[in-house]
């Protein structure tokens, strides 16, 4: 035991690493995930409904993308584009691999979230669509403000579980080579893990990602419940305010 945590549970370097934890890896980590989930998001919405088209033209290029993105290793990605797509847009980002990380978790994000877009909007009933036309909405409109918002709701869980990976994938760009004040928290706690060698680092950065991700988690299932309810879970009798109304009623 004395073993174990002198290895895992050194106290010394676990408060050592928890500044630059807290101050610059934390930071960097809520960027990279945030950014990526933010653009991969917007993207992903695009890759759905190109892929729900009628138009060959726009379903097949949108295939091919979920596909690919979804069918790579994460890190493979994120080595192409950070280094083979970093060489040839130097010209843009300069020698800074910053955005190239965000570009490529951003990339694979749209892949996975698309296909969480593509499966909410489906499970729509086709009537709500054929009703709204039939009120005569447009089919733009009609997706836009009918069936899209409803599907969307439906895949709130399955969302927030992405941005979880997406926190828990951002260790995979320190691979590209950030400089000191980009480290995101793996690397500061590999760092430190190798100067020392000594794992305790490593235990502390994996405190700080589950500070984040814990709480994430039982956001998902607090969605989860509402959405299967449809309100809110009144203590000890598993029903929801809505149902006991619509009983009363």
């Amino acid at each position: 035991m004395d073993q174990f945590f002198d290895t895992f549970l050194k106290w010394e370097y676990i408060w050592q690493v928890f500044p630059d934890l807290l101050k610059t890896g934390l930071l960097n980590t809520l960027i990279l995930a945030v950014s990526s989930a933010l653009i991969g998001t917007v993207l992903g919405m695009v890759v759905a409904v190109m892929g729900l088209s009628a138009k060959r033209w726009l379903r097949w290029p949108a295939r091919v993308y979920t596909d690919i993105f979804r069918g790579l290793p994460a890190i493979l990605t994120i080595l192409v584009i950070g280094q083979g797509v970093g060489t040839l847009a130097r010209g843009l980002v300069g020698t800074n691999p910053y955005p190239l990380g965000i570009a490529a978790l951003s990339l694979i994000a749209a892949a996975y979230i698309g296909e969480i877009f593509r499966a909410g909007i489906q499970s729509v009933d086709k009537g709500q669509l054929e009703a709204s036309r039939a009120l005569g909405m447009s089919y733009a409109k009609a997706m836009l403000l009918v069936v899209i918002p409803q599907g969307v709701r439906r895949v709130l869980p399955a969302l927030v579980n992405q941005f979880i990976a997406l926190v828990k994938d951002s260790t995979l760009v320190y691979f590209l080579g950030f400089v000191t004040e980009q480290r995101e928290l793996f690397r500061i706690g590999q760092d430190l893990a190798a100067n020392t060698g000594n794992l305790s680092p490593l235990v502390a950065a994996g405190m700080v990602y589950l500070v984040i991700t814990i709480p994430l988690t039982h956001l998902v299932n607090y969605i989860d419940r509402r959405l299967q309810t449809g309100g809110k879970v009144r203590p000890g009798t598993g029903q929801s305010n809505e149902m006991t109304a619509g009983v009363a009623g």
